[in-house]
């Protein structure tokens, strides 16, 4: 699987594809503005795998 880089990905389309990809087995890094953006979105709904710092 590859690792893959997604900017945008807090909301809309990024983090839609985040979770398609995420789900897929792929290892996705997120961008997040600030600390609070980062850990909403790293433990949204429908996240295959949700990590805390």
């Amino acid at each position: 699987m590859a690792r893959i880089f997604i900017t945008g990905s807090t909301d809309g389309l990024g983090l839609m594809a985040a979770q398609l990809l995420s789900g897929q087995g792929h290892t996705v890094a997120l961008h997040a503005r600030n600390a609070v953006q980062a850990r909403d979105t790293r433990c949204a709904p429908r996240q295959p795998r949700c990590s805390r710092w």
